[in-house]
This record gives C-alpha cells, sequence and structure tokens, in this order.
C-alpha cells in the first residue's frame, strides 16, 4: 500500500495547476537520516489540525438548529455516502465473450446484457452499499448525488453526467439500470436531479453552471425520446415500465410477461413520466434565458405534461383510464390481448406517485418569456380538455405563480385522505409502500381469466 508523503489539502505548489508529493511502498521515517522531511506545510498537518478542520467542514453544513445527536446522525450520513464511493470496471464486450456470446452474430433470447455490449465502466461511483450491493443502480445514484451534493458537489454532478456518457447511455437513448439486468428500467429521475444540484450550485456559489445543464440536458433529450417510442406501446401517453423501482407490492412481477398477456399501463410510470416533462421544460426555461432556441423545446416539454396528465384521467367515466373516481384512487391497468382493460386495485405507493409530479412556476418567470407563454395559450385554445381533470394553469397563485400538476385540488384531497390515515398509509416510521387497509381486505383482481399464480400471490399488506 503506498503512502502519500502529502495530502492534497496541504501540496507544495510548483507551477500553476500542479502540485508536489511524495509516494512511497514503506511506512514513513519521522527520525535518522532516512527520514521524510516534506516542509513546513507538512508539520502544521498534526492529527489535531486534522480533526479541527474536519468539524469545522461539517459545522458549516449542518443546520444550526440541530441537535447534538441530531448533527452526529448527519455527519455520519455524509460520511456513509462518502464511503460508499467504489471503483467500478465492467467491459461488457469482454464479459459476453467469456460466456460463449458474439453480439455481433445471432444472440440467444436469454442472454444477459447482450444488447450493452457498447459498455465499458471504468469509473469510481457511488453505491448503494459496497459491501451488500457493490454494483451502481441509476437511478438510485440520481438521489445519491443530491446528498453527496452538500459536501462536494462536482463530485456529485460528475456521477449525473457519467450515466449520460457514451459508455454508459445506450445509442438508443436507455440509460443502464444496474448489472444482473441494464436493460431493466429505472424511474427517470435524472433531470429532476440535474435540476436540484444546478439550484444548489447556484445558491451555494451564486453562480450557474450553464455548460453543466446544457451537457446534461442534451443527453436526456435522446432518454426521453427513448421512454416516448418504447414505453408508451400504444401511443396514448400512457406509460409501462416493468419493476420502476416498485417490488413485492403488486400482483405481478413487473419485470417479467405478465401471465394474462396484454400489458400494463402504470400509474407511477405515467406519473414519472410527467415529472421528466416537468423537469425538462424547467431546464429548457433556464437555458431559454441565455439562449432563445430552447424556446421551442421548452413549449414541447409542457405540451408533453398536458398530454400525459389528461391521458390519466379523460374526459368522462371511462373503465380503461389510471384514475377510479369512485375510489379517489390512481391504479395500474391490466390491458388484456383483446383491448378489454380492468384496473388492479391495489392502494400502494403507485397511486400516490402522481402527487410528485408538481410544479409551479413564477410569475416573473412567464413575463420572461412572452412567445412561450402565447404558444401555451394556442395550445390549451384548441385542446381544452387537457386541463379538465388536472390543476389549472389558467388559475394564479400566491404572488401570480402557476401550478403544473396531475392532480387537481379535488383529487390532492382525496388522496391525501389515504394518505394520511393510519388505518391506510400512514404509519408511525412513515408512508408506508402498501396500504394497511389490505392486511384484512387482500386483493385477488376480478376480470382475470384465470387464477394468478400461487394463493401467496394474493396481496396482503403488514403493519
Amino acid at each position: 500500500m503506498c503512502v502519500l508523503s502529502m495530502v492534497d489539502r496541504f501540496f507544495t505548489p510548483v507551477q500553476a495547476g500542479r502540485s508536489k508529493m511524495r509516494v512511497t511502498h514503506s511506512p514513513l521515517k519521522t527520525s535518522g537520516p532516512a527520514a521524510c522531511r516534506p516542509g513546513p506545510p507538512w508539520a502544521r498537518l498534526t492529527s489535531l489540525d486534522s480533526i479541527a478542520g474536519d468539524r469545522l467542514f461539517y459545522q458549516s453544513v449542518t443546520p444550526d438548529e440541530l441537535s447534538a445527536d441530531q448533527t452526529n446522525v448527519m455527519r455520519q450520513a455524509l460520511a456513509g455516502m462518502l464511503w460508499g464511493k467504489q471503483y467500478y470496471c465492467m467491459r461488457v464486450d469482454q464479459w459476453l465473450g467469456q460466456h460463449g456470446i458474439d453480439p455481433m452474430m445471432r444472440v440467444p433470447r436469454d442472454a444477459r446484457n447482450a444488447d450493452w455490449f457498447h459498455m465499458l465502466n471504468d469509473d469510481v461511483i457511488s453505491m448503494p452499499d459496497k459491501w451488500e450491493y457493490p454494483w451502481y443502480a441509476a437511478w438510485d445514484l440520481a438521489f445519491h448525488t443530491v446528498a453527496l451534493a452538500m459536501v462536494d458537489l462536482d463530485f456529485a454532478k460528475s456521477q449525473l453526467e457519467l450515466m449520460l456518457r457514451e459508455l454508459y447511455q445506450h445509442p438508443n437513448g436507455q440509460m443502464p439500470a444496474y448489472e444482473w439486468n441494464f436493460s431493466d428500467v429505472n424511474p427517470p429521475v435524472h433531470a429532476w436531479a440535474t435540476l436540484f444540484l444546478f439550484s444548489i450550485d447556484e445558491e451555494l456559489g451564486g453562480k450557474v453552471d450553464v455548460e453543466f445543464l446544457k451537457r446534461t440536458f442534451h443527453k436526456l433529450l435522446l432518454n426521453f425520446t427513448w421512454w416516448v417510442n418504447r414505453k408508451d406501446r400504444t401511443g396514448r401517453n400512457v406509460f409501462e415500465g416493468g419493476f420502476l423501482g416498485l417490488d413485492n407490492i403488486g400482483v405481478f412481477d413487473r419485470s417479467k410477461p405478465l401471465p394474462t398477456g396484454g400489458c400494463l399501463e402504470q400509474a407511477d410510470g405515467t406519473a414519472w413520466m410527467a415529472l421528466f416533462s416537468q423537469n425538462m421544460f424547467e431546464i429548457a426555461l433556464e437555458l431559454a434565458e441565455r439562449d432563445s432556441t430552447y424556446e421551442d423545446v421548452a413549449v414541447k416539454f409542457l405540451e408533453h405534461f398536458f398530454w400525459i396528465a389528461s391521458a390519466m384521467d379523460r374526459i368522462g367515466d371511462n373503465k380503461d383510464e389510471l384514475w377510479d373516481e369512485e375510489d379517489g384512487f390512481f391504479y395500474d391497468l391490466l390491458r388484456f390481448p383483446n383491448g378489454d382493460a380492468c384496473r388492479l386495485k391495489v392502494r400502494s405507493l403507485v397511486g400516490l406517485l402522481p402527487l410528485c409530479a408538481t410544479t409551479v412556476i413564477s410569475r416573473p418567470t412567464g413575463q420572461k418569456f412572452p412567445r412561450i407563454a402565447e404558444r401555451a395559450r394556442d395550445f390549451l385554445l384548441r385542446h381544452p380538455g387537457v386541463i379538465a381533470n388536472v390543476a389549472s394553469p389558467r388559475v394564479p397563485g400566491v404572488k401570480g405563480r402557476r401550478l403544473f400538476a396531475i392532480a387537481n385540488e379535488d383529487k390532492l384531497r382525496r388522496i391525501l385522505r389515504y394518505m394520511l390515515d393510519e388505518s391506510e398509509f400512514l404509519s408511525p416510521y412513515g408512508i408506508r409502500s402498501l396500504s394497511r387497509y389490505h392486511l384484512d381486505h387482500p386483493y385477488l383482481p376480478s376480470g382475470v381469466p384465470h387464477r394468478v399464480g400461487s394463493a401467496n400471490d394474493v396481496v396482503r399488506s403488514r403493519p
């Protein structure tokens, strides 16, 4: 193990952009003729200096109102995030070759990751847990960056960009999910994380990293297009997605083909895409402040949001949509091969996630872009039905703010009735992923022509 005789914050400068350090394979000698004598900066670095500097650093990122115990928890949590960094190396074409698979020839249908032969992972990446889960997961990583931004903003931004590099992102625009199946689908939260880090950077440093925003936006355009082309099977702005991070809370394994045939139109997948549209709209507005050519793409994503939000609850009482007017909740929709459909009335996080697709636009923002505002008005005049059952952006809020959300006031109140009910979602430890209602009311879907799996597949809930 090499021991650095100087640490990065006390390097002796040689010239601009370079630092001097000493590397040895042996422990440093501190006395005698062969002693390491790095100079005054090293001499000042004592263990006490290091501890004091460490404390000062964490004090600078810890809110003053936290107690000593809460401060310790926060520091340990951030230290855990930093400890979770790990070098990850995987060359997929080489791995496939070792398994006798040539991706340029005919590939067995069950060959894992055969579509990702372009991938070369050779980077330090934030892992969910480098002891138990020593692999990255794209959507976990997006959430990691928000926490990491508190202690290492540059590393956080580099992690977001990493998943969008050509050595990771598929040529068709899909982002890799995780090692055992890169083709699985994670919720599209990279745009949200990008916007979050951009805002943190602006707030902490008083500057705007426009180049970071541009780089990520252009790659996210590819990812958004992949979602629209691959996961909206019928072209009706209702999305599938499969797993999407939610397992063991539904009737089916959403990562596998349905035993009934057909497809599963997902309330959470559609909600994630509504949020993705909102985030891309906000990023486009930020870029349009400096380059008016982004105004057109901002309008595009605004229209995408309205189409997606309105598809979840169309005008009229429709049995083949995600919103259930009788229950006042969003459900997945099982669509059979013959075109029939039934809602899977499992009250789970799937039905709460549409609340996340909520964005507030300030009045000054609207005034900055008269062309966008005019085109948005024209769109709503031509398609008034898209805001019939969602929060109306025509109604101004406090200080002229405008709300873009899937749930209007009535839907919001009805969903919160479940979410804040202790006999449903609210537990002493937070929000349950599955309503406690199902503890006494197991669910077996009606309209399914045969039994779904074994009796153990009936959805139940535990306290």
